[in-house]
């Protein structure tokens, strides 16, 4: 369950502007529909408002045309036998009639109104006749914050943005401005990851939050919310067992994993097998990613990243890592990206360390190639003193999610007017 107590929302068409950790962000309808596409949610204890149990057998077909949002989609209601129809979602209940879908008989087949936001007590969404139909509010359900849903997705927009853009309008910057520009960003980044990660430990307690954490982050970008899904179907405890099957856990979400495209390295089925030998080896790993915090040297803001990696021995610090936290069943950039995007934010937000610094310096892990080439033509990332780090990767991609937000949301106040 995500975290949005105490936030306000203004509502454009398709589009809620959110009050976030950093200042204002949108949330459009479009990423409500990939979230459901995804089953980027806890599909275990879906509830419709009227309190039956929902089971996505498969979310349907998104229609990217004019009706229903999902098309022949297969459910099943309690304990009633599946049945198949269409499925249409809103940022808000009120948006079913406030569009006619009612009156409209490219909607007589929708079997379930899923909203964002819970409904007022009482409200109920009808269709042609008057007959009721099911709503199911997703944000009680979701597994993160809506404002890292809304990163993460300008994360994949930007993806293919061409890098030539970003020198055009970063190159001009003197070099002391540039690099300052990057640590301002970079700081709101790790600032927004640990306060993400409390909220996951909130949500599941330390030992949980790291499992969860791990299979997210091994799952890659495409198959973040079936590795959700595996680590809530199955606890940590159940990995370290000699009849554990990462096969079968693979095949649990067969139809869901997203393989096209993928390198052989990221492929599903490879990282669970990986995870179930790192944990037959290491069954208490969070208790050991716990005592590791101990480990993390103390770091002086603004000494460069090449003198900050030789004082502090970098290489043998991550080589320690990998073998007392994951047995060395995890290696390469893939160590690099649960070290940054998991480990060091899991245990800042503990207080067990104040590991900041560590993470701004850390090796990159795998980053966008859009990144990569900006920052070496910006010469950011050039040779022994100034090597390619994390902080300055997740600076640049900040200042780009940043600029991505201003310039939607200056094109729907623009629509609105």
């Amino acid at each position: 369950m995500c975290d949005c107590e105490g936030q306000t929302a203004s509502r454009f068409d398709g589009v809620a502007e959110l009050q976030g950790l950093y200042g204002p962000f949108t949330f459009p309808e479009k990423l409500l529909q990939k979230i459901w596409l995804r089953g980027d949610f806890d599909r275990t204890h879906a509830r419709a408002l009227d309190g039956r149990t929902i089971a996505v057998v498969h979310p349907g077909r998104w229609n990217l045309l004019g009706g229903p949002d999902f098309k022949n989609a297969r459910l099943r209601f309690g304990d009633d036998p599946e049945i198949v129809g269409d499925v249409e979602l809103h940022l808000n209940a009120s948006d079913w009639a406030a569009h006619g879908h009612a009156s409209d008989s490219a909607y007589d087949r929708v079997v379930l109104h899923v909203v964002l936001f819970p409904p007022i007590a009482g409200h109920a969404t009808f269709g042609a006749g008057g007959g009721e139909i099911p709503v199911f509010a997703l944000w009680p359900r979701l597994l993160h914050d809506l404002e890292e849903y809304a990163a993460e997705d300008a994360v994949e927009t930007l993806a293919n943005r061409p890098a030539s853009q970003i020198i055009e309008m970063l190159g001009p910057l003197p070099r002391e401005e540039l690099v300052a520009l990057m640590v301002r960003h970079a700081d709101a980044r790790w600032r927004q990851k640990v306060h993400f990660a409390q909220l996951r430990i909130q949500r599941l307690g330390w030992e949980d939050a790291c499992h969860h954490a791990a299979l997210e982050i091994l799952g890659y970008r495409f198959n973040r919310a079936p590795m959700l899904r595996v680590a809530t179907a199955y606890p940590l405890r159940d990995w370290s067992g000699t009849a554990f099957s990462a096969d079968v856990v693979f095949e649990s979400e067969k139809e869901r994993w997203s393989l096209h495209g993928l390198r052989p390295a990221n492929h599903p089925a490879g990282r669970l097998r990986q995870y179930a030998s790192w944990v037959r080896a290491r069954p208490d790993w969070p208790a050991r990613l716990a005592e590791f915090a101990k480990r993390v040297p103390g770091i002086d803001p603004g000494v460069p990243t090449g003198q900050v990696r030789r004082g502090h021995r970098f290489s043998e610090l991550r080589a320690q890592g990998a073998n007392v936290i994951c047995a060395d069943a995890i290696g390469g950039t893939r160590f690099d990206n649960l070290m940054c995007d998991g480990f060091l934010p899991l245990l800042a937000a503990r207080a067990d360390c104040n590991a900041h610094q560590l993470w701004y310096h850390w090796f990159t892990g795998d980053l966008p190639p859009l990144l990569s080439r900006a920052l070496r033509q910006l010469e950011l990332f050039s040779g022994r003193t100034s090597p390619a780090c994390h902080g300055v990767a997740q600076g640049l991609l900040g200042w780009l999610i940043e600029r991505e937000r201003s310039e939607t949301r200056g094109l729907q106040a623009s629509r609105k007017k």
